[in-house]
């Protein structure tokens, strides 16, 4: 019997199988209730909200809670945090509370594992892709936590920059290994001119957008989301099964 409160076993966007052929989305950096209305006509599958106060995208709980009043139980809500401190996460869940963590700062393994079993959530994990890194230090990397605790639910694959909570860059998607794509969000300036390119050479479980369809930082463009969105499932319908 899952707990009070307890989403680690709910319906969710995050369980990567590529049998259906269809590639998750997630908008995150949400801000405003038209952008999540229109978030919510395209049918994406998972609506992120910025719980770092550094960032230009930052909601505070009462306002995320607010805006997830109008989104349906089978859409997932995702908490982006980054070096909080377990106390600081059961805050903001006790206001807002979002069914997935997402991890974006320097944040261990036994930190994330001992947050999510705090809060009962279960976690995505960003790994910001240096130049140097390898196939084998993402494999490695998620390996160190998945091996931790089951409430590690996959990687999220973002560029490297000097600052936290995404980097609104690409970076070399060809390292990516083939066994470990159909499990990772991919994300990093990912736009509606290349993510078709992206799903067709990565094959990801889920993509991540936030840059790529704004009007200015927090802001999304209408236009920008829906193009996206087709781009994606235009990319999906002409996948090889």
């Amino acid at each position: 019997m899952i707990p009070n409160g307890d989403c680690r076993s709910s319906l969710r966007f995050y369980h990567f199988e590529r049998s259906d052929v269809v590639t998750r989305i997630k908008i995150c950096g949400l801000t405003r209730k038209e952008d999540v209305d229109t978030a919510l006509k395209l049918n994406v599958h998972a609506i992120g909200f910025v719980f770092y106060p550094n960032s230009p995208r930052y909601v505070s709980p009462e306002r995320a809670r607010e805006l997830m009043e109008i989104i349906p139980p089978f859409v997932t809500t995702v908490g982006l945090f980054v070096n909080a401190t377990v106390d600081e996460v059961a805050n903001v869940l006790a206001i807002a509370p979002v069914k997935l963590l997402q991890f974006h700062g320097d944040e261990t393994p036994q930190q994330c594992n001992t947050i999510a079993d705090r809060v009962q959530r279960q976690y995505l994990r960003a790994l910001r892709v240096k130049p140097d890194m390898s196939g084998d230090d993402l494999v490695q990397y998620e390996r160190l936590y998945r091996q931790g605790n089951p409430s590690f639910a996959g990687l999220l694959l973002d560029t490297y920059v000097d600052s936290f909570g995404g980097s609104g860059k690409v970076f070399d998607w060809s390292i990516i290994p083939k066994e470990l794509a159909h499990r990772v969000v991919l994300s990093g300036g990912l736009t509606a001119q290349n993510v078709s390119g992206a799903v067709t050479k990565v094959r990801p479980g889920a993509v991540d957008v936030s840059s790529g369809v704004e009007l200015a930082k927090g802001i999304k463009d209408p236009a920008k989301m829906q193009a996206f969105v087709q781009a994606m499932q235009l990319a999906d319908t002409y996948l090889p099964e």
